[in-house]
């Protein structure tokens, strides 16, 4: 039983790398967590015009569901992790707003998205005059980072993505220092999926399938030690996405019942917790 689980959990992984893998290549799309306007997305969620101004270009490939460094407030000085960084947009926000004195560092199991963002660390610093960033290859269970050392944890629609989403939260206990802070921005359901869209390979590339009911998260922090524990439902509308040609959200949306929409079943949340 426990090799079963195992092996279904490599499973998700590699489909969630091949399909990132494939996005961050250009061959694909996530349409779920993004948007054919990466811009439009961004600012919509919001994300200042100063901010996007600074990203090296290619960095914002429109895979946010929400704003986690706002959510932070981030101060000059802090150590950021970044769980699923991909071509480092969040990364190198945190980056500007922590300063030359701070550290903004991504981690990320997909190798192409890891290529990706360190190739444009060399355009921030000649934009920002900043050296503070630092990208990781590694899985968001196993997260590459020292008992203790983290300021603040963020991630952006990627949790929903992990087969052991207990196991992340641990590891986000962990990282954190003592008084350090979760702000995570995620999709959760309002009522349980479909089981033909639990099945589609789409579904999960595209955050849908992974998402688990907002009570969970609760549980899941807390269980991992962590405390304050707010989770606050976004205003996001999911449904301007029954427009995008992207072939991901396609087979999301073929796959629910008639006359359903995505919206019905998935919201975006902001999560923030504190470790004691």
């Amino acid at each position: 039983m426990v090799d079963e689980h195992l092996k279904q959990s490599e499973k998700i992984r590699e489909t969630v790398r091949q399909g990132y893998t494939e996005i961050s290549q250009g061959q694909s799309s996530c349409c779920c967590c993004g948007s054919s306007a990466p811009q439009k997305l961004a600012e919509g969620i919001g994300y200042s015009q100063e901010e996007l101004e600074l990203l090296p270009e290619g960095a914002n490939m429109g895979l946010s569901c929400g704003n986690p460094t706002a959510l932070a407030n981030l101060k000059l000085g802090q150590v950021i992790l970044d769980l699923g960084s991909g071509g480092g947009f969040d990364v190198f926000i945190a980056a500007a707003k922590v300063g030359p004195q701070g550290r903004a560092i991504g981690v990320d199991m997909t190798a192409a998205m890891l290529s990706k963002s360190r190739a444009s660390i060399a355009a921030f610093t000649q934009k920002t005059g900043l050296a503070n960033v630092e990208f990781r290859l590694g899985e968001i269970e196993y997260l590459p980072a020292a008992d203790a050392s983290i300021d603040v944890v963020i991630s952006n629609c990627v949790i929903n993505l992990s087969p052991d989403k207990q196991q992340v939260w641990n590891e986000i206990a962990r990282v954190l220092k003592t008084g350090g802070r979760a702000c995570v921005s995620d999709l959760a359901l309002k009522k349980p999926l479909p089981p033909e869209v639990l099945q589609s390979a789409a579904a999960l590339v595209s955050c849908v399938a992974g998402a688990v009911l907002v009570e969970e998260t609760r549980k899941m922090a807390a269980q991992a030690g962590l405390y304050d524990i707010q989770i606050e439902e976004k205003v996001y509308n999911l449904d301007v996405l029954a427009d995008c040609n992207d072939p991901l959200y396609r087979a999301v949306k073929e796959a629910l019942p008639a006359g359903a929409k995505l919206s019905d079943y998935i919201v975006s949340v902001n999560v923030t917790a504190w470790k004691k």
